[in-house]
């Protein structure tokens, strides 16, 4: 009754995608978003902010297109 199952994707890094208020961000970042509010930052397993996005389609196809897992985080 212990059957095994492997991870899915053990082997590449998860990329984890949240959404972020543009107000959120630095002044130099903000100042290169003119009309921007809203956007999605994909973070590496460990917290770092790896790439700032505008919608959540583009963030998980950059996520996979660089060999990481991508999920949501609220």
């Amino acid at each position: 009754m212990n059957t095994k199952f492997p991870l899915q994707n053990a082997e590449r890094p998860i990329a984890y995608v949240r959404p972020i208020k543009a107000s959120e961000l630095p002044d130099e970042i903000r100042s290169q978003l003119p009309g921007v509010t809203d956007l999605y930052a994909i973070h590496h397993e460990e917290g770092e902010r790896l790439a700032l996005v505008t919608d959540r389609t583009t963030a998980f196809v950059m996520a996979r297109q660089n060999d990481m897992h991508p999920v949501s985080v609220h």
